[in-house]
């Protein structure tokens, strides 16, 4: 009975929280979140359910688990123009705008992220993964010179900017695959280009104008484009002394 525990012990201890998290990140990005669950991960794991319930107490922590490790990742200090002591190594609005794109890469690699980055900010954003992207942002803000009682209100603005454009971009792609095994970007933008061409001219002069625009556009650029126009605002608001 000892040995029996002393190895289930051990097999536990080499079962580490992060391999838990690990395959779970793997199967959310293969299945989703209903491909998720503790049945296939023990599987997977070749483990049983007690040993990764000793690590993770239900679906919603290793939700969060799975979340943070990924924006972790994506914000993590050095790939995003900071130091070792926390400061930016880099001109803060590049910083930004790696900090930016490193978010908006991460939700087009892991289309479930989206969906888990809005629940976690609105149902736990006292958990790890809401400070994680405000500091990754937040250190760069604060070389910017925006004084400290602004901090929040331009890293916020900043933030929702960045994660909600990046959610609409998993959105769209998502929409284009209803479309159908064959659809692809390009058919999903043609579609509402053309929708939007046969509004009336009369109510919707404007969307019709930017149609062509719509069909032709690079979510990246524009991605970034609406980075700067934010920056352009915040440096406006708040210029640097030399």
């Amino acid at each position: 009975m000892a040995t029996r525990t002393r190895r289930s012990q051990r097999r536990t201890e080499a079962l580490s929280r992060e391999r838990i998290v690990k395959a779970a990140v793997e199967l959310l990005d293969a299945s989703g979140e209903s491909g998720l669950t503790f049945r296939v991960l023990t599987e997977r794991l070749e483990t049983g359910p007690g040993a990764i319930y000793w690590h993770v107490a239900n679906k919603d922590e290793l939700l969060a688990a799975a979340t943070d490790a990924v924006v972790a990742g994506a914000v993590a200090t050095g790939a995003t123009g900071i130091t070792g002591a926390g400061e930016p190594s880099q001109e803060p609005e590049d910083g930004i705008r790696d900090v930016a794109l490193r978010l908006f890469d991460a939700t087009e690699a892991h289309p479930w992220l989206a969906a888990q980055l809005a629940t976690q900010l609105s149902r736990n954003p006292g958990g790890t993964v809401a400070p994680r992207i405000l500091e990754g942002i937040g250190r760069h803000v604060r070389a910017l010179g925006v004084p400290q009682d602004g901090w929040f209100t331009t890293a916020s603005a900043l933030m929702h900017y960045i994660l909600g454009a990046a959610g609409q971009n998993v959105a769209n792609t998502e929409s284009a695959r209803a479309l159908g095994p064959e659809a692809d970007r390009g058919d999903f933008l043609g579609t509402v280009s053309a929708a939007w061409k046969r509004l009336d001219p009369d109510d919707y002069p404007f969307t019709r104008a930017v149609a062509e625009q719509a069909r032709t556009h690079d979510d990246r650029e524009q991605f970034l484009a609406g980075v700067d126009l934010l920056l352009t605002g915040i440096n406006a608001g708040h210029p640097r002394t030399a």
